[in-house]
């Protein structure tokens, strides 16, 4: 591994391909024709991958996912508007501190970090508090791995009328979501996630008729999807220095996420991933955190080992010298450590690292992974 890039097992930035890495070698001009038409085919392919039809628009938008959330935040909810926050790690805790800083109102409902919403719970808070304008929820929650149960989560929503508005950083491209069947009228992500571009990137697919509704709300003149979206529908260009060798990298990316067989496809290879890597780590004596029905192929949480020998920075520092990055735990609940499913991995290189971690926790002199 000494001469090839290591292996990123990370919730992103992630392993792209050498095509991807390669569209970023030529400079593009932000008003050429050319750039213009990548531009208008990434919109269009992320709104029928949303399912969205003709009712929803995608605008992209400079900078990481976080970026894009806020922009959402910022642009659905109206000022005189109050958000019902879903935490369940942190990212839920992440919108609340945008709400903070955007002078939103809100509440939270938070439940243990491999524990998700109850719908009860929800129906509940909405009968009683006629003020709640929008319901936010990460589909995904990289904390832990988690699959929080947004179709059920938007019934109920839809049924109090509210509106809903989604992060699916983590998720969208490799599990299926359908935006005008939820219903939502916003959903969040970015480039270098499951469809496994260069980060740089985000966007929201809207509902066109709430985002024309939205004018004035934004905080930011960064931040307003409104502005960039009548900008974008006027001109076909960014508002402001797009981030072109990202934008080009994406668009091969998509065009790779379409040959690999879309979301169905890119999805059942990162769960054979997760297969394969939740088999060989329980036969080490790693814990994951979740049960298998909570758990997304996208990132696995296990516990930390017991085994005093066990330290986390030597097991780090060592399977990266191998040619495998993993991820600190970012739980409050137990000492953890996360390994990623996606990006342009497969079972085999999945197959590498179990054999690395091997190989290193008998250099530590630990016997066991159990917690």
């Amino acid at each position: 591994m000494k001469n090839q890039d290591p292996y990123l097992l990370t919730p992103g930035p992630l392993t792209t391909s050498l095509e991807t890495k390669q569209a970023m070698l030529r400079d593009w001009g932000s008003r050429d024709a050319a750039f213009i038409e990548i531009n208008r085919e990434v919109r269009e392919r992320l709104v029928e991958m949303s399912g969205g039809g003709n009712a929803f628009t995608c605008v992209p938008l400079q900078g990481s996912g976080t970026f894009a959330v806020e922009a959402m935040l910022a642009t659905f909810i109206p000022r005189n508007g109050k958000a019902l926050i879903l935490i369940n790690g942190a990212y839920g805790h992440r919108m609340a501190t945008i709400c903070d800083y955007l002078g939103r109102d809100y509440v939270t409902y938070e439940t243990p970090e491999d524990t998700p919403p109850a719908v009860e719970a929800i129906d509940a808070l909405l009968e009683e508090d006629p003020a709640i304008s929008h319901v936010a929820i990460i589909h995904c929650e990289t904390t832990s791995g988690i699959l929080n149960p947004v179709r059920e989560i938007a019934a109920v929503v839809a049924r109090h009328e509210r509106r809903l508005l989604v992060d699916s950083m983590s998720a969208f491209g490799a599990l299926e979501i359908d935006v005008a069947a939820l219903p939502c009228d916003a959903l969040a992500a970015s480039s270098n996630k499951c469809i496994e571009g260069a980060p740089g990137m985000g966007f929201v697919i809207c509902r066109t008729e709430v985002l024309g509704a939205a004018k004035g709300n934004a905080h930011s003149l960064s931040l307003d999807l409104h502005n960039q979206w009548e900008a974008m529908e006027a001109t076909a260009q960014w508002r402001f220095t797009p981030p072109t060798h990202v934008v080009a990298a994406f668009h091969q990316a998509l065009s790779e996420h379409r040959a690999e067989g879309g979301v169905s496809g890119r999805g059942g290879r990162y769960r054979r991933n997760c297969d394969v890597l939740m088999s060989g780590m329980r036969e080490m004596g790693f814990e994951p955190l979740l049960p298998d029905a909570l758990q997304a192929p996208i990132i696995v949480t296990f516990r930390m080992p017991a085994d005093p020998a066990f330290v986390f920075q030597n097991f780090y520092d060592r399977l990266a010298e191998k040619g495998y990055v993993i991820y600190p735990g970012k739980l409050t609940v137990a000492d953890s450590f996360r390994v990623g499913c996606i990006g342009r991995i497969d079972e085999t290189v999945i197959r590498g690292a179990l054999e690395a971690m091997r190989e290193t926790l008998a250099e530590m002199g630990v016997s066991d992974g159990a917690p």
